[in-house]
């Protein structure tokens, strides 16, 4: 099952608080940025995040997001702001950010 619009703009209205959060479409599921972070996404209508030691402490559902992919962590309390981005902002501290040079280098060097 694809992930709706109307869950899409529910999960992105509930982050708003991080300002600079971005989703991107991805074969009908939506990958998520914090940051040009790419911290998690949303799968069949669920909210997904990377697994990293920082937000293990938080107690959160595994999750595959599809068939063949590694387990990632699921929020499932998508109306608890605070704590969602604090988990998010914990989770980001320990993933790299997405580089727009090395973009920039493969167009250059083709």
């Amino acid at each position: 099952m694809k992930t709706t619009k109307e869950y899409k703009d529910f999960v992105l209205e509930q982050l708003k608080e991080l300002e600079t959060i971005t989703c991107r479409p991805m074969m009908g599921e939506y990958l998520l940025y914090y940051d040009n972070i790419l911290f998690g996404g949303i799968y069949n209508n669920r909210l997904l995040i990377k697994i990293v030691e920082a937000n293990k402490k938080y107690n959160l559902t595994e999750q595959i997001p599809y068939e063949g992919a590694k387990v990632m962590y699921q929020i499932e309390d998508i109306e608890n702001k605070e704590k969602n981005k604090e988990i998010i902002l914990e989770t980001c501290k320990e993933l790299p950010k997405k580089s727009r040079i090395k973009k920039e280098n493969k167009s250059k060097s083709v």
